[in-house]
């Protein structure tokens, strides 16, 4: 199952083989996607990965929100859609 992940305050330089290659480092990563502006195709500063192994996940979430990536402190959070609870 896994968790998608948000990473925002992303650097303009960032690439998606950057991303792959700082979160690699807790785990599998499946894809990656910098989000671009449709028009010019710059950076729009954030993005959005999957890591299968939860645990992984998690730990990426932990050690790397917060953290500098090309002089950026990135905001990584669980991008997961929230689940409502059912009714009884």
């Amino acid at each position: 199952m896994g968790l998608n992940i948000y990473t925002g305050n992303l650097a303009p330089e960032v690439t998606e083989q950057d991303l792959r290659d700082t979160f690699r480092a807790f785990g599998e990563v499946a894809f990656v996607n910098i989000v671009k502006d449709r028009s010019n195709r710059v950076s729009m500063g954030f993005g959005f990965l999957h890591m299968p192994v939860q645990a992984e996940a998690e730990a990426a979430i932990a050690g790397l929100n917060g953290r500098k990536l090309k002089g950026n402190l990135l905001r990584v959070t669980d991008a997961s859609p929230r689940r409502l609870p059912t009714p009884a």
